[in-house]
């Protein structure tokens, strides 16, 4: 279907990566923030280890808002549409990240102050669990036939793209300031700035038309009174096969960002900025390698693609310990360059594969809860539970546990159907 008046490629790529790249960005300047600053501003101070638990566990509260936030927002979407319910899920989470920027900390109000911080992570997970699928959605239903991955790429560029505006900040701030600076009030710009950045979103995002496919939907009476209800009832498998298939990305992400980070700068022993700058280049090959899966996922089919790149994530969980342990710079770099790059080629071809697991009259609530459910079971406590096998019994377990999540993503994949015959599952 020929993309509408209005609707020019460029613009809805555009829309669709500038959307993502700004939720990833405030997701990610919580993320970084939750090792670097929250354990020290917003919780009793005592014992560090059990400081950065606590912080981290806020850090895990977004990923059990998002499904939440894609049945509220995937409702909508489904609904209503594409573009209002995408201009709302991107305000839900600008004004959760900027008011963490305007939190008082523990030292001022005590108990208050991260009761306070888990309620506007939990407003970010919100967000960002009504923006992904809506942003692969907006991509994917306006792409050309035999396009689609390419397309269903853009939004998921979002991710690297936020990660090096955010590392890109907290290094910047670490060199203009000193330490006490930083904590003072220097941790508090980045959050702030988002309002810039959110405002441009809306921007491009408002100059938007419906998608094609969702118009298509309305013109055939498609569209269902309960779409969290149909998919639950109607697409239970695809919903327990795409979460599993899903869950290896989620937990090699967070490995390699916010416990690679943590652990770093403690018990390796690397300065902030020295390790904020490694995994700046690391994710160069995650931005690298997701275009390359994208081509490769139009060509040979997601399902195909997906498949290699979870079984080299289950080998890469067996180097784990020898490449993170290497007490080199060099070998950390090896290590995330290896990781971040497998990242991009499992992501690449993610969100196209798992919209094509439902209907268009259930499309946005499908997948994204899809997608966030994974968040949850990957992500949410891969940090914490990554942190503690390190330090019970060493990094080699942290591998295994990587190697054991892609073990269980590899059965979902092979399982794995889609509707209709798509080339998702050649």
């Amino acid at each position: 279907m020929a993309t509408p008046a209005g609707n020019s490629p460029r613009r809805v790529l555009f829309a669709s990566l500038i959307g993502t790249t700004i939720e990833f960005f405030d997701f990610y300047i919580y993320a970084t923030a939750a090792v670097l600053v929250f354990p020290q501003l917003f919780f009793p101070s005592g014992d560090p280890a059990s400081a950065t638990l606590q912080s981290l566990a806020t850090f895990a509260l977004a990923f059990f808002a998002r499904p939440i936030g894609s049945a509220l927002f995937g409702h909508f979407g489904d609904r209503i549409g594409r573009k209002a319910t995408l201009v709302a899920a991107l305000l839900t989470m600008g004004g959760s990240t900027v008011l963490i920027g305007l939190l008082p900390t523990y030292a001022s109000i005590g108990l208050l102050a991260p009761a306070l911080l888990a309620l506007c992570r939990f407003g970010q997970g919100l967000g960002l669990g009504g923006e992904w699928g809506g942003a692969v959605l907006l991509a994917t239903e306006n792409a050309p036939p035999g396009r689609q991955a390419w397309y269903g790429m853009f939004p998921q560029l979002g991710a690297p793209i936020g990660f090096l505006c955010s590392t890109g900040v907290f290094l910047l701030l670490t060199a203009w300031l000193d330490e006490a600076q930083f904590l003072a009030w220097g941790w508090r710009i980045p959050f702030l700035a988002s309002a810039l950045l959110v405002f441009v979103g809306l921007y491009v995002r408002l100059r938007l038309t419906e998608t094609p496919a969702f118009r298509a939907a309305i013109a055939n009476e498609e569209r269902v009174r309960l779409p969290m209800a149909t998919v639950l009832a109607q697409h239970p498998l695809a919903l327990v096969l795409g979460t599993f298939a899903a869950t290896a990305t989620f937990v090699l992400f967070y490995l390699m960002t916010v416990f690679a980070l943590s652990w770093g700068t403690s018990a390796l022993g690397y300065q902030r900025e020295q390790f904020l700058l490694l995994q700046m280049v690391g994710v160069l090959f995650f931005a690298a390698t997701i275009p390359l899966s994208a081509v490769a996922a139009d060509r040979r089919g997601r399902r195909a693609v997906l498949i290699g790149a979870t079984v080299a994530i289950g080998a890469y969980g067996l180097a784990f310990a020898p490449l993170f342990g290497a007490g080199s710079p060099a070998g950390v770099l090896a290590f995330l360059a290896i990781g971040l790059g497998l990242m991009g080629l499992t992501y690449g071809p993610l969100g196209t594969a798992l919209a094509e697991l439902f209907p268009t009259a259930v499309r946005y609530t499908g997948a994204s809860l899809t997608f966030n459910l994974a968040g949850i079971v990957g992500a949410s406590l891969a940090p914490y539970i990554a942190t503690w096998l390190a330090g019970h019994h060493g990094l080699a377990w942290v591998g295994y546990y990587l190697s054991a999540a892609a073990a269980v993503s590899l059965a979902a994949l092979l399982a794995m159907r889609p509707p209709g015959g798509s080339p998702a599952g050649r």
